[in-house]
C-alpha cells in the first residue's frame, strides 16, 4: 500500500481529454499518457479541478481512473481527486476509484456548508478510517472559501492513513506554520505552480503541477534544483516560466492548457460546461510561448542535464 515515501517529485494534475459528447477521448488520453510516460513523471493525479471533476459524469470519472491505472499502475502512484462536497458521495467515489485501481485519493476540504475547524478535522479522520486506500488532504481555499488551521493539519498528519497533502493556500506564512508541526511521515506537495520553488525550499517533497502536463521535465529539473538547495538556479528557471504560467491561468484552468496540448500530440481542446475554450488571442499567445519552451527544454534532454 502506498505511503508517504512514495509521494515525491512531479505529479501532473491531469487534464481530461473529452469528445464533443462529454465522454472520454481515449485516443487523446492514450497520447497524453504516452507523453508523460516518456518524460518520466513521478505520479499522476487524474480528476482534480484540472480534470474537470464536477462536470464529468460519475461513470466517466471511474473510466478515467481505470485508464490512468492501466497506464501507470504499478509504476508510479495514481492519485485521483475526490471533489464531492458531502461525505457519503465522497466515500462512494473512494470505493469506486479504489476498485478502478487508485493507489490513494486526493480529498478536498468539505465546502459550501462552512464547517468549523473541528468539523473539518472530524471529516478527514472519519474519511481516512473508512477509505479503502490512503488519502491526501486537498486544501484550496480560493475554491472552497475555507482554510484549514495549521494546528488541525498537524493533528491530521499523525493519522497513519493520511499520508500527504496538496497545498494550494497561497498564504506563505500559513504554509510555513503548517510545515512547522507536521508528522515526519507526512508528505507535503505543492499545489501552486506559481509558488513551487518556495514550497520545496520550505520542505515540500514535490508538487501536483498543472503545467507539468506539457512540461514535465522542466518541472522535474526545477524540483531537483530547489530540493538540493540551489535556490538561485531554481528561481531563475521558475522565473522563465512566469509568462507561460500567467497565460496558462489567465482564464479558468484547464481551458488554456487544453488549448495547447496539441503541441505534444494530444488533440482534445473540448471543455465541459460551464467552462469554455479560451479566447483565440490567449490561445495563440500561449501556443507561441509553449512552442518556445518545448523547443528549448522538453525536446532536448541535454538542456536540462546541468
Amino acid at each position: 500500500m502506498l505511503d508517504s515515501t512514495g509521494l515525491r517529485g512531479i505529479l501532473p494534475a491531469l487534464v481530461t481529454p473529452v469528445k464533443s459528447d462529454d465522454t472520454i477521448d481515449t485516443k487523446a488520453t492514450d497520447a497524453l499518457f504516452n507523453w508523460l510516460q516518456r518524460q518520466g513523471v513521478d505520479g499522476v493525479v487524474p480528476l482534480g479541478g484540472t480534470g474537470e471533476y464536477g462536470a464529468l459524469s460519475r461513470g466517466e470519472r471511474i473510466r478515467f481512473v481505470e485508464l490512468s491505472a492501466k497506464a501507470f499502475g504499478g509504476k508510479v502512484p495514481v492519485v485521483p481527486g475526490v471533489l464531492d462536497p458531502g461525505f457519503h458521495d465522497a466515500m462512494e467515489s473512494a470505493r469506486d476509484f479504489a476498485a478502478a485501481g487508485a493507489d490513494a485519493l486526493l480529498v478536498i476540504t468539505p465546502y459550501y456548508t462552512n464547517p468549523t475547524q473541528a468539523g473539518i478535522r472530524d471529516y478527514f479522520l472519519r474519511y481516512a478510517d473508512q477509505s479503502p486506500v490512503p488519502i491526501l488532504i486537498y486544501e484550496i481555499p480560493y475554491r472552497t472559501r475555507i482554510a484549514i488551521d495549521p494546528e488541525v493539519l498537524h493533528q491530521l498528519s499523525a493519522h497513519e492513513r493520511i499520508i500527504g497533502m496538496k497545498a494550494c493556500n497561497t498564504d506563505m506564512y500559513h504554509y510555513l506554520r503548517v510545515m512547522a508541526g507536521l508528522a515526519p511521515s507526512f508528505s507535503m506537495l505543492s499545489g501552486e505552480d506559481s509558488l513551487f520553488p518556495f514550497h520545496v525550499a520550505a520542505g515540500a517533497k514535490g508538487g501536483i503541477v498543472v503545467t507539468a502536463n506539457l512540461l514535465p521535465k522542466v518541472w522535474r529539473r526545477l524540483f531537483d534544483l530547489a530540493e538540493s538547495g540551489n535556490a538561485a538556479d531554481a528561481l531563475a528557471l521558475h522565473r522563465e516560466l512566469i509568462p507561460f504560467m500567467n497565460m496558462a491561468f489567465a482564464e479558468t484552468n484547464p481551458g488554456p492548457m487544453k488549448s495547447v496540448m496539441d503541441l505534444i500530440g494530444v488533440d482534445a481542446p473540448h471543455m465541459l460546461a460551464p467552462l469554455r475554450q479560451p479566447a483565440s488571442e490567449l490561445r495563440d499567445a500561449l501556443h507561441k510561448e509553449c512552442s518556445r519552451l518545448l523547443e528549448k527544454y522538453e525536446l532536448d534532454n541535454t538542456k536540462l542535464a546541468s
